[in-house]
């Protein structure tokens, strides 16, 4: 039976909000992760410490939830998809986003993590089978403008830090295309505690290995206030952001994550550098076309995403 458009336009508009709410966590999240990044010092210490606490507060809305039944019921290519949402998205692509963020410039890291909707969409449209309208594609190509105009970019190095963020990236997006089809079989807060539970026991040894444990015993108020801050921030991202990946093709939530730029940049001009530069201002218009003509394809979305958006509906 096809799905009556009318039934999954309400989804998509609550993916949409959920993608847009993904964006601004985000975006505040990056301001803030700057500033407790450089408190805490080490910042695989630091991400293992924050992915670890919000995989706490995961598993306790998991059990709050009652989701005991959920678990009991999932097979075994279903416990592989979440373990792999683990490895691919919680940890290895942390650790080397952060040790490659320390030989190479924030502005070069931001545009090649930033490009994580266009390796989605590379992804999406053969293994997800999404299809793309003229519209998608004028939205896409204004977000892509949007990145190519941030102030300070002079070239990418092509060096080993870049690499590794370049492979983080990847791996986001790996992580997207296998997270979108194990929410057909699982509610979106379960995956989202499998990813970031998995990943924080992946990156544990690696934290240990640099003296973690000694790093986390001497954290004073201020460290814990910036970690604890930014951990409720992360986890109200990944649960936004898996709930839209739900209910939405995966190329429309990765282009709507990637307006998070102007959430940052505006923090950033607002308390730190004092000043908006043209070429902000005009990467943020294009943002804001490209989002907005993204968000009028989700209003008139083909009957198509629907399969997905009912199961969510049932399951979330």
């Amino acid at each position: 039976m096809t799905p009556d458009v009318h039934s999954t336009r309400p989804l998509m508009r609550s993916a949409v909000f959920l993608a847009l709410g993904a964006a601004i966590i985000s975006g505040s999240n990056n301001f803030l992760t700057k500033i407790a990044v450089t408190a805490v010092k080490d910042p695989i210490v630091y991400t293992t410490l924050k992915n670890g606490l919000v995989a706490m507060l995961l598993i306790g809305i998991v059990m709050a939830l009652r989701s005991r039944t959920e678990i009991a019921s999932l097979s075994r290519r279903t416990l592989l998809k979440l373990l792999t949402v683990g490895v691919i998205g919680g940890s290895l692509p942390f650790a080397l986003y952060f040790t490659g963020l320390t030989s190479t410039s924030a502005i070069n890291a931001g545009m090649i993590q930033k490009s994580l909707f266009i390796w989605v969409l590379l992804l999406a449209a053969p293994l997800l089978k999404e299809r793309l309208t003229r519209m998608q594609w004028i939205g896409i190509a204004a977000v892509f403008g949007g990145n190519l105009l941030v102030g300070g970019f002079t070239g990418f190095k092509f060096n080993a830090g870049e690499l590794m963020i370049l492979a983080a990236t990847v791996l986001w997006a790996v992580e997207n295309v296998i997270a979108k089809t194990a929410l057909k079989d699982v509610s979106s807060t379960l995956l989202a505690a499998a990813r970031m539970t998995v990943g924080s026991l992946v990156l544990l040894p690696f934290a240990l290995s640099r003296g973690g444990a000694a790093s986390i015993a001497n954290l004073n108020a201020t460290q814990w206030g910036w970690t604890i801050l930014t951990s409720v921030l992360l986890l109200g991202y990944v649960l936004t952001w898996y709930a839209a990946l739900k209910r939405a093709p995966a190329t429309l939530v990765a282009t709507l994550i990637v307006p998070a730029t102007l959430i940052t940049n505006a923090l950033s001009a607002i308390f730190i550098t004092r000043k908006m530069p043209v070429t902000q201002l005009a990467s943020g218009a294009l943002l804001l076309i490209g989002a907005a003509l993204m968000i009028a394809f989700a209003k008139n979305a083909a009957p198509a995403a629907a399969p997905v958006a009912e199961t969510a509906s049932a399951s979330s």
